[in-house]
């Protein structure tokens, strides 16, 4: 019997949720198709409240030890992330749509990583007082951040947000682009074969107007990240009850993306807390 009477069937790739370090079935069993013009593409998962709680869970947990990791190791850390994307790079762009956008993606993960040893020196100021006492500022972390990725570009939108959180040792739950969810989960493929800690930073697909509300409420969580448009609104009140710091993206076009300006030291600060510390000095 010949092999075209026996076509071979396609094995599909499962498209899961990326949580402390696993790729995870989503805990509600759902999913969600996605089309690749009239022909099936891929089943995502569909997250759900609880997988955002496993999630937040699974970075509060990895939090302190990700920012105690000394700044240069943090920064050799997020270049193997680099290196892994190289790795990966024909894959990424036949679903970021665009080698030029695996590109500068993967030179944005370099950029950041360059900043983990430089970042705090910069934002660290020696403050003047009156008095014989003197007192100094320094960036740390915030925590755990929750974030909501730019629908477009998928990855390089991805990549902007999320670096500078990791550089500044945030841990990360973030709900990727509901238009082009495959993208992020390519993307976790990347991060779970670098060197990042499990736990650090993780990424869920599905509804945002399921998700972003639940991540918004969460007593566990310290800061919201989000782009500006439909639901801020709504963001800002549920954020307010622990008083969450809040980000919100400026409207950018896909273009803009691009720009060297959305890539700053800015980006790093808006991600920290500076905290004071006074101290008496000799006389």
């Amino acid at each position: 019997m010949s092999k075209q009477e026996h076509p071979r069937l396609t094995v599909r790739k499962m498209y899961k949720l990326f949580i402390n370090g696993a790729f995870v079935r989503s805990e509600s069993g759902r999913s969600d198709p996605l089309w690749d013009g009239s022909d099936f593409g891929a089943n995502i998962a569909r997250g759900s409240r609880k997988d955002v709680r496993d999630a937040v869970v699974a970075a509060r947990a990895a939090q302190p030890k990700w920012f105690k990791t000394a700044p240069g190791t943090r920064g050799l850390v997020l270049y193997r992330l680099a290196e892994m994307m190289e790795a990966r790079r024909t894959e990424l762009a036949e679903h970021a749509g665009s080698d030029e956008e695996v590109t500068a993606a993967i030179d944005r993960v370099v950029w950041y990583a360059g900043w983990c040893d430089k970042y705090s020196a910069l934002l660290s100021t020696r403050n003047p007082v009156g008095g014989p006492h003197f007192n100094f500022s320094t960036p740390e972390p915030m925590g755990v951040i929750g974030m909501c990725a730019p629908d477009e570009p998928a990855l390089l939108g991805l990549v902007s947000v999320l670096m500078p959180a990791l550089v500044a040792g945030n841990s990360v739950v973030l709900i990727a682009s509901e238009k082009d969810p495959r993208t992020a989960i390519v993307f976790a493929e990347a991060l779970a074969t670098s060197d990042l800690p499990a736990g650090v930073a993780n990424i869920i697909t599905g509804l945002r107007s399921e998700l972003a509300p639940v991540l918004a409420k969460h007593m566990d969580v310290n800061a919201l990240a989000y782009p500006r448009g439909a639901g801020s609104a709504d963001w800002q009140t549920q954020a307010a009850e622990n008083v969450k710091r809040l980000q919100v993206f400026p409207q950018r076009s896909r273009e803009e993306w691009f720009d060297p300006h959305a890539q700053s030291l800015d980006a790093i600060a808006a991600c920290s807390e500076i905290k004071t510390i006074w101290h008496p000095a000799a006389i």
